[in-house]
């Protein structure tokens, strides 16, 4: 009887033990708090209620060293994206390609996650990211101060040029033109892209015309095609794409502006934003980041 006693004893203290511990230690993150895990639980990318977060096993070791991240949807990095701004992202094949698509997918390998590109409008992008159904925006995206009121970014990974386009035989021969005593054009740009900040600022509040503002720069180069508007403000790599499919159209020799692009994440989601904010400074310190620019940009000096 007193051995059954002891045994019973013995194995009511091994279950007493193994509830004390059942919690992992790193179920809450330090960094982002009780609130924020729960959160990101809530809501997948395709706003459904529910889905389980990635914080069940995000607190392993990933590959950069950052503890405890959590994302929309369990085992995925989701990159929302506008796919119209080639080469840093198109369709392809029925698939999003480009050099942002590229280097979305090699943080995504380092954090040992799976990569989805949820295509949308541009101007859906940052809010998109604030509500947490997206881990990060990748756009060929500018900081700008009225991104950072709704979203963080990361360290830049590229410069981009702001250019202006016009047909072969257009009065505007230089950017000076557009800002000149006298000016009155129509610009066209793409919705709540820096083209149309700068566009907004420089030329419609001053007075020097106005702007016409479309939801991809195809469509605003179309318009210029077709006369509607009388020059069109983009980046460069895109602009070059869009002349040499567009006949009779070309690329002022002065550049508008000069911009950093960087990927805007959730301002709720701090561990997150470390862990992909390290993975993105190993890339671009080991080459990787310059390789990818390089396989889409001729870096050539013509």
């Amino acid at each position: 009887m007193k051995k059954l006693t002891a045994l019973l004893l013995a194995s009511l203290m091994v279950l007493s033990m193994t509830a004390c511990g059942s919690t992992p230690a790193d179920s809450e993150n330090p960094d982002s708090g009780s609130e924020a895990s729960e959160s990101t639980g809530t809501e997948n990318a395709s706003g459904d209620a529910g889905t389980e977060s990635a914080s069940d096993d995000a607190g392993t070791e990933n590959a950069s060293g950052a503890e405890g991240f959590t994302t929309a949807v369990e085992g995925k990095l989701i990159m929302a994206t506008n796919a119209a701004f080639p080469p840093y992202e198109y369709v392809e094949g029925g698939q999003v390609a480009g050099i942002d698509a590229e280097i979305a997918t090699a943080i995504a390998q380092k954090l040992g996650l799976e990569l989805q590109i949820d295509d949308m409008e541009f101007d859906s992008i940052t809010g998109t990211i604030a509500s947490g159904k997206a881990d990060i925006g990748m756009a060929g995206m500018t900081i700008t101060p009225d991104r950072q009121e709704e979203v963080d970014f990361t360290v830049s990974y590229a410069t981009g040029i702001q250019v202006v386009i016009v047909t072969q035989d257009s009065a505007i021969t230089s950017v000076d033109d557009l800002t000149k005593e006298g000016a009155s054009h129509v610009v066209g740009v793409q919705r709540n892209t820096t083209g149309d900040v700068f566009a907004s600022d420089d030329i419609e509040k001053k007075g020097f015309g106005s702007v016409d503002r479309y939801s991809k720069g195809a469509d605003a180069v179309q318009a210029l095609k077709t006369g509607k508007v009388d020059c069109v403000i983009i980046d460069n790599e895109p602009a070059k794409a869009f002349v040499a499919e567009v006949e009779g159209l070309k690329i002022l020799e002065t550049e508008y502006a000069v911009e950093d692009y960087a990927a805007a994440m959730s301002k709720s989601n701090p561990a997150l934003y470390e862990a992909v904010n390290t993975a993105l400074q190993e890339l671009i310190a080991d080459g990787t980041v310059q390789g990818i620019i390089d396989k889409y940009i001729n870096a050539e000096i013509e």
